[in-house]
């Protein structure tokens, strides 16, 4: 496994003036010790001007996407997001978004260490509690927190330094430009004497707060951001010292589970043995509740008993009856029409719907939450994305003011957008009210993939038109069981809509409008969004709708360059807009040696894909042959494996290249999943798949031995979108090989979802396994 950065080029381009020597504005805020936060307004972030007006007619989201939108909403509250320096030198930050992973503390620190010049490892970040008067500054998603942070962090880390060297001059009795300040030091070059900044803390701490202006450093000037950096979290993650969500402890706070219904969003009509329930061994309490009946137990293995041995009777859900073919069928119906046709004679079509089923948006820490509602109050925690949305409904849920609520936000082990949602979080404060006591919920991994959030079931129709080699018209109608964005983005987009050229449109098709977007000259193109169903429970799993949009259309791509007789490589080269793109794109050619001859069965496969003012292509070998697709696992699913991935990633400016290394195999590995082996199977109202064991996600053998990253040199003064940027390039690539080494464009996804189970169901009641006893069997 190879990965490495490539070294910055003189001539790449790289903004001199992206931040320039322009002077922002900062606070020192009243207080014991040194506070101090940024002010910005729109000037300071200074978005790029549109491009001029190209062959083929700039889609919203090339012009104003989703990142822009989250970043803008952002900006009024800014000046609330501050940096402490401690007495002991270090400096603190409270970070309004959530780490789930993606290493936004450590990236974070870096920016406070650079401006700062203080060590990397002086710097502590924690998570902010819910604060609403940050308004929509505390909303995690969309690959938005480095870039609506990166300046606001910077400033408020500058107004430090910049207070500390005042400070150290009245302490030194020198002038201040014969100070400078290098790893927590302010050091005279006339006497050679040193301060440290925890001396200066309180000296340089306002009595009121008063607006000061600074001057950020330029690139060039840069010593940690853009250096690579291991996490700062790395050695309590691999000791087991890191706390996440399910990690924390709560006094009084007893394991809690709920027994859920065998279809989706089934109700509780009633229970025949609470009070034989309530008697087991170690169990306190046991209470119906929205969601199921709920139970709580000194341990969670004696939870599980309890969820198994409850007798309910349970009413209708929200998607009785359904599977996988009637959902398919109403989203036939629900197609909005393609409205160019082929003209005979003049013009041919590449015509291809898609169909992409459900996937699970379950993370590796299974949903959970701790909640202690008291009369008049209650205390929450939870790894939450969304932590002000989560404070204000379950306030109104519980009948108390939002002020009664305090929500606290703790790291979660993963996301891909669950934790968007606080379902976890609600379902433990009713309990926790239900039942009057504190309680610590777990959500059993069966839950997450039955009863919790996925990726909509959708398809996608495409068709474009050419002639004479050349692209006339592309359309690509994608459809889509309904995605619930009740978790703040919508507030967003209410905020900004009369600001929007799409404000019109509802949430979903604001969305889409905002975030897709073809990287190609394909003459007139349309991509539109439908959708239906609103019975599941969705969400915006990781690059929301990218992937399967992606996917189809990098497949058509490799049709039409097959029919046109052109090499697809070629073919998508001369067709980029943005050279950024096409950079990217050449790099993975070159690295992966594109068009190098392969066994019959096998092939490469190419994409590209754009996304948050940053840029992906992904090149992928896949091995198809009978003896590679027939090996056997023991309950797995096997099939074609992915050999080799070369990856070339341009996000503007990398703060820490080693962590978009880090987001971009993440990324692959998903991609790798959805096209291939991990999709839900619905059936009669409940999904088939109850775990990880039988919701194949890339394992170890489908996983590529070979594969290289390339970050790019900087091409911009400021950092694009990067956590979900692999997932759409990846999926893309991996079925153009597909097709390649099969000779069949593919059209289902995951590829192996027609195909026999390989694993036995596990039944709906009771809807938990029992806890497993062979578990050393299994690690022979």
């Amino acid at each position: 496994m190879g990965v490495h950065s490539s070294p910055p080029d003189p001539g790449s381009g790289v903004v001199k003036d992206g931040m320039g020597r322009r002077r922002f504005l900062g606070y020192v805020l009243a207080g014991s010790t040194l506070t101090v936060a940024a002010q910005l307004g729109e000037a300071v972030l200074d978005p790029a001007k549109a491009a001029a007006v190209v062959p083929s007619v700039p889609g919203p989201s090339e012009i104003y996407d989703l990142n822009d939108m989250l970043t803008h909403a952002a900006l009024p509250t800014a000046n609330l997001i501050s940096i402490r320096i401690d007495p002991d030198g270090t400096a603190s930050l409270a970070l309004p978004r959530a780490e789930v992973g993606q290493g936004i503390t450590t990236s974070s620190a870096m920016l406070i260490a650079e401006e700062l010049d203080l060590p990397l490892d002086r710097v502590r970040v924690t998570l902010a509690d819910a604060r609403p008067e940050l308004l929509f500054n505390q909303l995690t998603g969309g690959s938005n927190t480095t870039i609506s942070t990166f300046t606001p962090i910077r400033v408020a880390a500058a107004v430090a330094r910049g207070r500390l060297l005042q400070a150290a001059a009245l302490e030194l009795g020198e002038a201040i430009g014969t100070l400078t300040a290098k790893a927590g030091l302010i050091t005279s070059a006339a006497s050679g004497r040193s301060i440290g900044y925890g001396e200066l803390a309180v000296k340089a701490a306002g009595v009121a707060t008063s607006q000061v202006s600074v001057v950020l450093k330029e690139p060039s000037e840069f010593t940690v951001i853009g250096t690579g950096r291991g996490r700062i979290d790395a050695l309590d993650a691999v000791t087991g010292r890191k706390t996440f969500a399910m990690d924390l402890r709560v006094p009084d706070a007893l394991p809690t589970m709920v027994c859920r219904p065998p279809t989706i969003n089934g109700t509780v009509r009633s229970v025949e043995n609470l009070a034989e329930v309530r008697a087991m061994p170690g169990i306190t309490d046991a209470v119906p509740v929205s969601t199921g009946v709920a139970v709580r137990g000194r341990t969670f293995g004696q939870c599980i008993d309890a969820v198994r041995a409850l007798k309910v009777v349970w009413g209708p859900g929200t998607a009785e009856g359904a599977s996988d073919a009637t959902v398919r069928q109403k989203l036939r119906r629900a197609e909005l029409p393609l409205v160019v046709p082929p003209l005979p004679l003049l013009t041919k079509a590449v015509d291809a719907r898609f169909t992409f089923h459900f996937a699970s948006n379950g993370a590796l820490e299974t949903n959970c939450a701790i909640a202690d509602v008291r009369a008049g109050s209650a205390e929450i925690w939870a790894s939450l994305k969304s932590p002000i949305v989560a404070q204000e409904q379950i306030a109104l849920r519980l009948g108390l003011p939002p002020t009664a609520v305090k929500v606290h936000v703790a790291q979660g082990g993963g996301s891909f957008g669950r934790k968007l949602f606080h379902d976890a979080a609600a379902e433990a404060a009713e309990i926790s009210r239900a039942m009057g006591k504190p309680v610590k919920l777990m959500w059993h991994r069966t839950d997450d993939f039955r009863q919790g959030r996925t990726h909509p079931m959708s398809t996608s129709r495409v068709r474009a038109t050419y002639t004479l080699g050349e692209v006339l018209t592309y359309e690509q109608r994608h459809t889509s069981v309904a995605t619930d964005f009740g978790h703040g983005l919508g507030e967003i987009i209410t905020s900004q809509a009369a600001q929007l050229p799409v404000g019109d449109l509802t949430f979903s098709e604001t969305v889409f409008q905002l975030t897709q977007q073809s990287p190609y000259h394909f003459g007139a193109t349309t991509q539109l969004l439908s959708e239906t169903d609103k019975g599941f429970n969705t969400g915006s799993m990781r690059n929301i709708y990218s992937p399967n949009v992606r996917c189809a259309q990098e497949l058509v791509v490799d049709e039409l360059a097959e029919r046109m007789g052109k090499d697809a490589y070629a073919f998508r080269r001369r067709h980029l807009k943005d050279e950024r793109a096409r950079a990217v794109l050449d790099k993975v050619a070159e690295v992966g040696r594109w068009g190098r001859a392969m066994p019959a069965g096998t092939a490469q496969g190419i994409a590209v894909h754009p996304e948050y003012h940053a840029f992906v292509a992904v090149l992928a070998e896949i091995d198809c042959r009978p003896q590679t697709t027939g090996r056997k696992v023991p309950n797995a699913y096997t099939g074609p494996r992915v050999t080799k991935v070369v990856c070339a990633v341009d996000t503007g400016l990398a703060v820490n290249p080693r962590g978009l290394e880090a987001q971009m195999m993440g990324g692959i590995m998903d991609g790798i999943a959805i096209t291939l082996t991990s999709g839900l199977h619905l059936e009669d109202g409940h999904f088939l798949e109850s775990s990880w064991d039988n919701y194949f996600y890339t394992r170890q053998w489908n996983t590529p031995p070979e594969l290289e990253i390339v970050v790019m040199p900087p091409t911009t003064g400021r950092p694009g979108g990067a956590g979900e940027l692999a997932v759409a390039g990846a999926m893309a690539a991996v079925a153009c090989a597909y097709g390649r080494a099969t000779g069949t464009m593919p059209t289902t996804f995951p590829i192996n979802h027609g195909e026999p189970l390989g694993f036995e169901p596990l039944p709906t009641t009771p809807p938990i396994p029992a806890s497993p006893t062979d578990g050393l069997d299994l690690a022979r």
